[in-house]
């Protein structure tokens, strides 16, 4: 077989892994100047996961030697280079060439691929894997006045290090993921941080002390300390998805946990605590991990704004209230357009309708990997396989696994294309699960336009996901051959 692969992040490079092993002809196409996705392009200041690293890495490549729990960017890289070198996979990567498009040939059985701005070139495959993950595309929101700001801005994903925000005026918008990593570095560095926050985040805390060497000892030479550790934490991950999506008591706990927590970092500021505390249910959007968060919003310096935004002016952001505070520099903390799986990719299927169409009512896919329609394409980190709690790596391991499983079905010049009948009862099963969890409960990125159909989350374990995807099904798919196409 001859795959394309789309992305050279942690599921380009686990796929070419495997592909590697089994002997298949394989290329991965690589928009970007180097490898990692998320972790090539999101170089902030305190960037790093917010997942111990012993889990959030391949369970075929494990490390003893992380300086601490949850590795920052730099270190997250250099192990997917470390892991793409080891495997053979870098060779095999193109560096700097962006796929436009990609249309499946029903004659042939075959997938084009279209390469760079113009088409000025193609490439044949008899499989289309996509990597492109959830979390790659910027999200700009649309406030009024926002390109007549004279000021520097830019997004915390695509961050300008060359800019020096020292005694700048900076204007942070956005309190997620990204925000209370890099809030917390800057602080100190600027004049004044105005923080403008659409929803505040519940917090659990998180020091991530560097290793000492006697536990990094330890971790060494102690055989199976590590995959009991490894085990454990994908326990305790198991334990919060419990919280979300079946028990009400473990919610509950750690929703006393957070506040309690969140209490502690607050004491004494009644005024802060009011605006930074969450009106929504525990879990209902992202948990964020930081022990230095709260205490940064604490500064003089800094102050935190929950009054929406209604407009930028070429000299600073104005509220709804009509106070307009000056800013320098904006930098847009807002996340990324996790609903548009593959987008600006276009797909064209076997009846030359594009994926973004057939996704109009909601990005689905059979076990978030197979599309009806578009045979022997399959999509890594795809529709209803993020989580709420856990290791991203697990899943994708075993979507891989479920691929290559895939790939053995198929003879020469023949091809998969999942039922219609099982897309639906796949995708209908997973909502009806996901109608009882705690994710329903607010407007998030989880769902299609903030309060739409959520196709982003896996609505129970992560074991229980592995468990499914074990073994490829035959009878789930139809077998093509060009004969039966003519």
């Amino acid at each position: 077989m001859r795959v394309a692969i789309v992305g050279a992040g942690f599921s380009g490079i686990g796929m070419g892994a495997a592909l590697q092993r089994s002997g298949h002809e394989y290329a991965i196409f690589e928009r970007a100047d180097d490898l990692g996705g998320v972790w090539q392009h999101n170089t902030y200041p305190g960037a790093c996961c917010d997942v111990p690293s012993y889990v959030y890495s391949y369970s075929w490549a494990q490390r003893r030697d992380w300086a601490r729990p949850c590795s920052p960017q730099g270190e997250i890289k250099g192990y997917l280079r470390e892991v793409a070198n080891q495997e053979r996979v870098i060779g095999k990567i193109r560096f700097g060439t962006a796929v436009t498009e990609a249309r499946w040939d029903p004659a042939r059985l075959k997938w084009t691929l279209t390469l760079g701005p113009g088409g000025a070139e193609s490439h044949e495959a008899d499989a289309l894997v996509l990597g492109c993950g959830q979390l790659s595309r910027p999200s700009w929101p649309e406030i009024p006045g926002a390109p007549q700001f004279a000021g520097h801005s830019f997004h915390s994903a695509r961050w300008d290090h060359d800019h020096d925000l020292t005694g700048e005026r900076v204007a942070v918008i956005g309190t997620g993921a990204s925000a209370i990593q890099f809030i917390p570095e800057i602080a100190p560095q600027v004049a004044q941080l105005d923080v403008y926050q659409r929803s505040a985040p519940y917090l659990l805390p998180r020091r991530n002390l560097a290793y000492a060497d006697p536990i990094r000892a330890l971790l060494r030479r102690v055989p199976g300390l590590q995959r009991l550790r490894r085990y454990g934490m994908c326990g305790v991950m198991e334990w919060i998805t419990f919280g979300f999506t079946r028990s009400r008591a473990a919610n509950a706990l750690m929703r006393a946990w957070s506040t309690s927590f969140m209490r502690v970092q607050l004491r004494g500021e009644r005024g802060l605590r009011r605006r930074a505390w969450p009106d929504y249910p525990f879990g209902c959007k992202r948990i964020l991990f930081s022990s230095n968060y709260l205490p940064a919003l604490r500064r003089s310096n800094v102050e935190l704004i929950s009054d929406k935004i209604d407009r930028i002016t070429s000299t600073g952001v104005v509220t709804r209230d009509g106070t307009e505070r000056p800013a320098d520099t904006i930098i847009w903390g807002t996340g990324f357009q996790a609903n548009e799986f593959v987008v600006p990719l276009r797909i064209f299927g076997a009846d030359g309708n594009e994926l973004q169409q057939s996704w109009r009512d909601g990005a689905q896919a059979h076990r978030g990997i197979s599309v009806s329609g578009y045979p022997n394409l399959f999509l890594l980190y795809g529709p209803n396989t993020n989580l709420g709690a856990g290791s991203i790596i697990v899943m994708l391991e075993a979507q891989i696994r479920y691929v290559s499983r895939a790939l053995e079905l198929l003879d020469e010049g023949r091809a998969l294309d999942v039922r219609a009948d099982v897309q639906r009862r796949s995708a209908e099963d997973v909502q009806r699960r996901l109608d009882d969890t705690v994710w329903t409960g607010c407007h998030s990125w989880y769902r299609q336009d903030g309060n739409g159909r959520i196709v982003n989350n896996w609505p129970g374990f992560v074991a229980e996901y592995v468990r499914d995807t074990r073994r490829v099904d035959a009878a789930d798919y139809a077998l093509l051959a060009p004969e039966r196409l003519d």
